[in-house]
């Protein structure tokens, strides 16, 4: 166990997080390796009445991830991962990133749906539902999960499987960090790679209009093993982005195909007749494709999130509007592609609800100072009040920050709500783990 407070030299680089907007300074971070370590300083924060936060990767844009004048129990110095390539399994510890992740199982050519950014922790990411590009093909990183040991309020260590604490493990298919710190999962993985057809496209944000129909339209039709999106962003000054598009505003795609490279190929064509001015679709190493939108570190980050059923041409000239007034160079509006089996059995499995959407919208605000995210957060919110009529009401809480208990009721549905209270009253009735978007244990 290593105890790090705020007169220790490397105070200031453990308490850091990927959003610079949050800036918060706990009592004492508890870096832990193992399992008892946990019980350790979940112990410590009860005798010294500590508020408790987990980290894992760092990613939450709300910062729930620390806390002032708390515990954080840190968990990243949890690193193991076992891949068994025969039984397309992996058992990692609660430390581990999906850049970690990925590397390890593609060494077998297996995979199981991960995050977008290679810094974001399997933790945090899964409990939360875990949507990335494979979800259309394998489900949420959630719907491959065979077991979850964690450590509880109490400081006992459980396992959470279909057949062991069963509600349990159905609240953690989405409930967050509300029944304890994990601190191993087992995936079910699916053979993958290492090679994929996938990759990024730009277009002139000037076909915005144009691009974003066609592309609504291809997407719409391609098959279950398309994984892809449509961003709204400002061209970056790279080697491969012509120089009349830099700095202006520009569509990009994203592409993945989860199956044989070259059927990736031919479904990526109709994407590519689109005729992009980059094109950079193509065979390449699964594990590297995921690290090619990894979001810019230091930045002041205001996200939010809303579900759609359809995207009419009126929904789509918002997204374009909304775009045309990015606030700062770093801010993108992104679109993503649902269906197949986000929505399929797996879906009545877990808490989470409105997975029958077809889309996802995801405006993301950056800001390079403080007084720029003010701007950011009003850009974001001007954008949700503007698309709610297009909106399904739903909302995928590892998308947003900290918007109120009506959000996450909207996640989770009032009947699964009072569920997931039930199984917080079981495990958590004090409600230590209050820090994250919160269930209320119910009344006993």
């Amino acid at each position: 166990m290593e105890w790090i407070r705020p007169e220790d030299p490397d105070y200031d680089e453990t308490r850091k997080l990927f959003n610079a907007m949050i800036d918060r300074r706990p009592a004492v971070i508890a870096r832990c390796s193992s399992p008892g370590e946990v019980a350790e300083a979940l112990h410590h924060a009860r005798t010294h009445n500590l508020d408790v936060a987990v980290r894992s990767g760092g990613h939450s844009v709300a910062g729930m991830s620390t806390n002032d004048d708390g515990l954080v129990v840190d968990v990243r110095p949890m690193k193991s991962i076992q891949v068994d390539p025969e039984a397309k399994t992996a058992k990692v510890g609660g430390g581990v990133t999906w850049g970690e992740f990925d590397r390890a199982t593609q060494q077998h050519g297996l995979a199981v749906t991960g995050g977008r950014a290679s810094t974001t922790g399997v933790s945090g990411f899964t409990l939360g539902g875990g949507s990335g590009w494979l979800e259309r093909s394998y489900g949420f990183s959630c719907d491959n999960l065979l077991s979850v040991d964690l450590v509880t309020a109490s400081g006992d260590l459980v396992t959470a499987s279909a057949t062991e604490n069963p509600e349990l493990f159905w609240a953690l298919h989405g409930g967050g960090g509300n029944f304890g710190v994990a601190t191993s999962f087992t995936f079910q993985l699916h053979d993958l790679g290492p090679t994929v057809t996938a990759g990024l496209a730009l277009f002139p944000g000037e076909a915005a209009p144009e691009i974003s129909r066609a592309y609504r339209d291809l997407a719409l039709s391609a098959p279950d093993e398309v994984g892809t999106a449509l961003v709204y962003l400002t061209a970056p000054s790279e080697d491969f982005v012509p120089p009349d598009m830099v700095g202006k505003l520009a569509v990009g795609m994203a592409y993945l195909y989860a199956g044989n490279a070259e059927e990736g190929e031919e479904h990526a064509r109709p994407f590519k007749e689109l005729g992009p001015s980059v094109d950079l679709i193509d065979a390449m190493n699964y594990a590297d494709f995921q690290c090619m939108i990894d979001d810019p570190p230091d930045h002041y980050n205001y996200w939010s999130a809303d579900y759609h059923d359809h995207l009419s041409d009126e929904a789509l000239d918002i997204l374009v509007d909304s775009a045309q007034r990015l606030p700062g160079p770093n801010s993108q509006q992104l679109v993503g592609r649902w269906g197949g089996a986000v929505g399929g059995p797996a879906a009545a499995n877990t808490p989470l609800q409105h997975r029958s959407a077809a889309w996802v919208s995801h405006p993301f605000g950056l800001a390079e100072t403080r007084e720029g995210w003010q701007e950011a957060k009003d850009w974001v919110k001007q954008f949700r009040q503007d698309i709610a009529l297009h909106t399904t009401g739903g909302v995928w809480l590892n998308f947003i920050g900290d918007e109120g208990q009506d959000r996450i009721m909207a996640a989770y549905g009032e009947q699964n709500y009072r569920r997931l209270s039930k199984v917080k009253a079981q495990f958590d009735p004090d409600n230590v783990f209050r820090g994250n978007q919160n269930i209320l244990p119910a009344e006993r």
